[in-house]
């Protein structure tokens, strides 16, 4: 334990006559007095120090598997099926195993993105197990530090200051990774390659150890003036300390303002209406990073320039996003067009914008909407379909014949329009309002401004495997159809790896199908597609028995709900090279695809990649997508069960 002499005094240093035990209780109730500022230093370091290693294992095993990735996608270029067979087979136990039992894994059997219902109210996700090991060992390191103090003080007023000056240590030390890890634009997501959704995971940890030991703080220094009060013989000290107390006022704002917060973002509160929390959110975080700066500077404690700095990402991180919004949609004169398409309980938002982007499959924007919200609020959509075609300079009302070599004039610089289109799904809120206001036009079609952000994701390439799986549940589709689309070229151009793609489609009705009905034509009319490409399509919900009809062995149409698990296991079995399984849907619907590729991991290649924009304004249409999908009988949801016409009645992957 540290002794009473390397506690930090002003005034006064180790092995100075002035000592803690012949202090008086109350010198303990303010300022840095009894504060040991040598181990507050050590468990920053340790801090930062375990963060960074994590970031450094996690950076070296990307830079592993991107090389394998890289190797496996020369070297497979223009092999055959067969001859990738030894890329399909595990290298070593060890990796399978950690993907399977660690990585893949979800905490308790198979529930990951379900959200979990206590008495009807939606209480969130539960981590996934990595992410409960690597938050587990965080937050007992800050619990071991809290505790590491001198419990055998000769002064009991200094264990409590003690106790006090590390809580409020650790907390101004975690509030930087805290907005780290909030901003979308964080520079660790490209760098590991870890999405967004992952770093909000450990935001929402960290906040709430953040809250916790600025309450302990609070605690400690409550605790400290009562018993110094008490020596003293004084009464109401607590009291008269915070009347006219600047330092404390400021201090009580911060702790305030967090706790708020760690009410407020509940998951039973937060999914009740998203837009309001999120501003309030916004505004409720500057109030306690203010507040705990102000704190900070007229206490003149330690680290006070952690939470100016922390300040200072929260505002960079919001230039960042407008600079992009008006790079990418604003010109000097014009903005983003914005065409919006009704569809059967959807929209396709098609927006032409002012400068070209350089786009990945796999990519998410948020949209803006300005005159549908009171709020400058954003919602994440996948990029479903875009394209890049030239823009001429003049119309060609414009355009005269040269009549000589002189009126050509000087080449022009090429120029091209880049358009992206999204499905958004209707559900409540922004969606609903865009649905109604695109029918009501007697076309259909309307206008209206708006703006987008982004683009982000896109982290995962899928060329280097042989397989591809691509599983998607309703509106999921958009992220996975771009995603055919560049393996499709890939393989026409000699680029990847891939040899067999299987796209897995689960909605509730045919209606669904006209979301993306243009982009499946382009796609079926690229050359080799059947060579490559095969469609599975559960409908959940057919009007009619005679709607479930298979038009093709590549495109095949089945009644009742997925079933991931005999999918995979059938696909495993006649894979070619490496296989990859990707999901985007319903939470319960991406846990049963997860479980499905991890049963498959240890005995042979196969990596799950997951995309999930958790946005909370939906959680609830995904728990009641669960309990339609998992919950309902398939008799009573469908009417009547009529089997495929083409496939075998008893297809393995539908019930």
């Amino acid at each position: 334990m540290p002794s009473d002499a390397e506690h930090g005094t002003p005034g006064s240093r180790p092995g100075s006559n002035y000592t803690i035990c012949s202090m008086a209780p109350s010198n303990f109730t303010h300022g840095l007095m009894g504060v040991n500022l040598q181990m507050d230093s050590v468990t920053t370091y340790s801090l930062w120090l375990s963060i960074i290693t994590v970031c450094l294992i996690v950076v070296v095993s990307r830079l592993v598997q991107g090389g394998v990735s890289k190797i496996r996608h020369l070297l497979n270029l223009r092999s055959d099926p067969v001859q990738q067979s030894y890329w399909a087979r595990n290298g070593t136990a060890i990796w399978p195993w950690l993907k399977k039992n660690l990585i893949y894994a979800p905490l308790i059997r198979k529930r990951h993105n379900r959200n979990l219902t206590l008495a009807r109210l939606d209480m969130g996700t539960i981590p996934s197990r990595f992410h409960t090991a690597l938050l587990t060992l965080y937050v007992l390191s800050n619990v071991a530090y809290c505790c590491f103090i001198n419990y055998k003080s000769c002064n009991k007023a200094a264990i409590f200051a003690e106790l006090r000056g590390r809580t409020g240590h650790l907390a101004f030390v975690n509030m930087m990774p805290l907005m780290i890890f909030a901003g979308r634009n964080n520079a660790l997501i490209p760098l590991l390659r870890v999405s967004f959704d992952t770093f909000n995971i450990f935001h929402r940890w960290i906040s709430r150890l953040v809250v916790a030991e600025s309450l302990a703080h609070t605690f400690a220094w409550m605790a400290g003036k009562n018993y110094a009060d008490k020596m003293m013989g004084q009464q109401d000290g607590m009291a008269r300390a915070l009347n006219g107390n600047s330092f404390l006022a400021w201090g009580m704002v911060s702790v305030i303002a967090m706790v708020v917060i760690l009410i407020q973002a509940s998951s039973a509160i937060r999914h009740v209406a998203y837009e309001t929390f999120l501003h309030l959110h916004q505004i409720l975080a500057l109030i306690a990073f203010l507040g705990a700066a102000f704190h900070g500077h007229k206490g003149n404690l330690p680290l006070t320039n952690y939470v100016y700095v922390t300040i200072a990402l929260w505002f960079l991180e919001r230039i960042i996003r407008w600079s992009k919004i008006v790079y990418r949609n604003f010109s000097l004169t014009s903005s983003t067009r914005v065409t919006v398409e009704a569809l059967p309980e959807a929209c396709r938002v098609t927006y032409e914008l002012q400068r070209p982007w350089e786009l990945r499959p796999g990519c998410h924007v948020y949209a803006h909407f300005p005159t549908l919200t009171w709020s400058l609020s954003s919602h994440p959509f996948s990029i479903a379909w875009y394209d890049t075609r030239p823009t001429p300079y003049k119309t060609l009302e414009d355009e005269k014949l040269p009549s000589t070599t002189q009126d050509l004039g000087p080449p022009l610089p090429s120029r091209t329009t880049t358009s992206i289109t999204l499905i958004m799904s209707k559900k409540s809120g922004m969606t609903a309002k865009l649905h109604a206001k695109a029918l009501a036009s007697p076309s259909g079609i309307i206008n209206i401004p708006g703006y987008i952000e982004g683009p982000y994701g896109g982290l995962e390439s899928l060329h280097s495997y042989g397989t591809v799986l691509l599983f998607a549940g309703g509106v999921g589709i958009t992220h996975q159809i771009s995603h055919v689309r560049d393996l499709l070229q890939t393989y026409n151009d000699s680029t990847s790896a891939i040899r067999k793609i299987v796209l897995i489609w689960s909605v509730r009705t045919q209606d669904a199908f006209d979301w993306v009905h243009p982009w499946m034509t382009e796609i079926f009319q690229m050359p080799h597609r059947r060579q490559v490409l095969k469609v599975l399509l559960f409908v959940t919900k057919p009007r009619h028995a005679g709607d479930v009809v298979s038009r093709s062995t590549q495109v095949q149409m089945y009644g009742g709900r997925c079933k991931p698990g005999k999918i995979v296991e059938e696909e495993f079995e006649k894979r070619a090279g490496a296989m990859a399984v990707t999901v985007c849907g319903p939470g319960a619907f991406a846990d049963e695809v997860r479980m499905a590729a991890r049963e498959r991991v240890g005995e042979g290649v196969v990596d799950f990649v997951e995309e999930n924009l958790r946005l909370a304004v939906y959680a609830m249409t995904n728990l009641l997508m669960y309990m339609y999908f998992f919950q309902t009988p398939s008799h009573n949801r469908s009417g009547t069960s009529p089997p495929p016409t083409q496939p075998l009645p008893n297809h393995p992957a539908s019930s």
